[in-house]
């Protein structure tokens, strides 16, 4: 019995068959042992029906101590520890983009109007605009529910909901992009254990885990030239961030806030960053290139294969690789200037039950397949989507 609960290597629960059968030794020491325990006695009923709510209480007790760890904990005992981290759940986010809109030349449209697509999927305008000469205005719009289901592509954005005599109709010019769900477990999970790699400030670690702490960051790394010499432009004793993603104003305030003094700054962009006494510093940094990858795999399987064996596949790659889930979720993966490398993606293939054989073919333009590495330069960040993976059974 000691051997259940809590002790030097952590919790361990006591399973309905452990209760059984220590609340059934417990019997036979108090009432004899020719005590009938049997599945149909009524004791032997009663000791079931007891162990029963028991296991109910030993689950309970388990997960209590496993919402302590950012790898076991779930839902809002997983938000709990993200303060610990200096982190946050991101909540949703609505989709964003243009509309075409046409009418009654040199009309003023008040923003909230409303507009969606065939399916019932809403958007609102933004702000007011006036129609120009030839009735036409273009207008940005916010979708009404956030998460991915606003993400939506060209000339879908064709319905008025709250007509208007003066405008005769909408469209979309442009994808409605940047709408995403609540930040998953499995996502924050990620960004807990990023978020804890570089602590303190002055180093090129913590820069890095400032910047992928921002909202809409989804990669980062610093370059540090520490010689008296300039080197590939940058001058000497300076940094230079590239960053995939985020805001420049609060790129440049995490870079000033975390940098250490007298180190020079450098990049293609430039926010002037006010400190805590009021002086300005002009930040530098660059934002980074992103380079889609596009997967060909053709795969061998057995009985043994699982029926979910292709989504588990997509998204062993996408966790390696970093990108966009099938559900949604987004996982940061490889980090800035590391190559994607041919054999890993193999060995996370055959990782999946009942993969006998499997070939690959990797690109980044969806035209040119070859079977090699793919080299990420030092500004480049590898990214591969759900829709970019195509798996062929030979």
């Amino acid at each position: 019995m000691s051997d259940f609960g809590l002790g030097p290597k952590g919790f361990k629960r006591k399973q309905y068959t452990d209760i059984i059968t220590d609340m059934e030794l417990r019997a036979k020491q108090l009432f004899g042992d020719n005590i009938n325990l049997s599945e149909r006695s009524p004791l032997g009923l009663f000791l079931r029906l007891t162990a029963w709510f028991m296991g109910i209480l030993w689950q309970l007790a388990e997960r209590v101590y496993y919402s302590a760890y950012p790898d076991t904990a779930e839902g809002v005992s997983l938000d709990r520890l993200g303060p610990y981290a200096s982190i946050r759940r991101r909540e949703a986010i609505k989709a964003v983009g243009h509309i075409k809109v046409e009418g009654e030349p040199y009309f003023t449209l008040p923003k909230d109007f409303t507009v969606g697509t065939e399916r019932g999927i809403l958007f609102e305008t933004t702000e007011d605009a006036e129609l120009n000469s030839e009735g036409e205005a273009t207008i940005p719009i916010r979708a009404v529910e956030a998460g991915t289901v606003g993400n939506i592509g060209i000339g879908l954005v064709t319905e008025i909901i709250n007509p208007i005599a003066k405008i005769e109709s909408v469209n979309n010019t442009e994808r409605t992009t940047g709408g995403r769900g609540r930040e998953t477990d499995a996502e924050f999970r990620n960004r807990f254990e990023i978020s804890t790699e570089g602590r303190g400030k002055a180093t090129t670690l913590a820069l890095r885990t400032a910047l992928l702490k921002l909202e809409g960051v989804r990669a980062a790394t610093v370059v540090e030239n520490n010689t008296m010499n300039t080197i590939e432009g940058r001058p000497p004793k300076s940094i230079e961030c590239y960053v995939l993603g985020g805001e420049p104003g609060q790129i440049a305030g995490a870079i000033l806030d975390t940098k250490a003094a007298g180190i020079e700054t450098y990049g293609q962009e430039t926010e002037i960053v006010n400190d805590i006494s009021g002086q300005g510093h002009a930040i530098k940094f660059t934002f980074a290139n992103e380079v889609n990858i596009y997967l060909k795999i053709n795969l061998t399987k057995d009985n043994k294969y699982p029926t979910d064996g292709d989504r588990r596949l997509v998204t062993a790659l996408i966790q390696h690789i970093g990108g966009e889930d099938t559900d949604g979720t987004f996982f940061v993966g490889l980090n800035m200037g590391e190559d994607v490398i041919y054999s890993r993606l193999i060995a996370l293939i055959y990782r999946i039950d009942g993969v006998t054989d499997v070939d690959i073919e990797i690109s980044t333009n969806g035209t040119s397949f070859a079977k090699n590495n793919v080299v990420i330069n030092v500004n480049e960040v590898a990214q591969l989507a759900y829709s970019n993976v195509v798996i062929n059974y030979v």
